[in-house]
């Protein structure tokens, strides 16, 4: 199962680097999405920056797997949230497609290194 978590936390760092890092950029197609979804572009900052963490503690997790586990949790409850804005738009399937998959992957490398977490500073 470590491999597959290495694996899920090598795609979900690309995926959450550049979308966090464009986020915060303000590239348009975000903050066309943010003013379509009637939510502040501060929040398109704050969002950006949220999955920017998600990253850096996956990166970490990669030789501390409890917090690859802290990430997997932080950015699948993100994502709850990106699924939840889809829903209140009535975003089709299609748009909310991508939010779906990108709650479950982090949710995936959370259970794997489930047993890890109570290493996690903190805990």
């Amino acid at each position: 199962m470590e491999v597959v978590s290495i694996v899920l936390q090598s795609l979900l760092i690309l995926a959450f680097l550049g979308s966090g890092l464009s986020k915060i950029a303000g590239a348009k197609m975000h903050v066309d999405n943010f003013n379509s979804w009637r939510l502040p572009q501060w929040f398109r900052v704050v969002t950006g920056l949220v999955q920017v963490v998600g990253v850096i503690a996956l990166v970490i997790g990669f030789w501390e797997p409890s917090w690859a586990a802290a990430a997997g949790l932080w950015l699948g409850v993100t994502m709850f949230g990106g699924i939840l804005v889809h829903i209140r738009v009535k975003d089709p399937i299609q748009k909310t497609f991508p939010a779906i998959i990108l709650f479950i992957l982090p949710l995936i490398v959370f259970f794997i290194q489930l047993s890890e977490l109570a290493d996690f500073p903190g805990f």
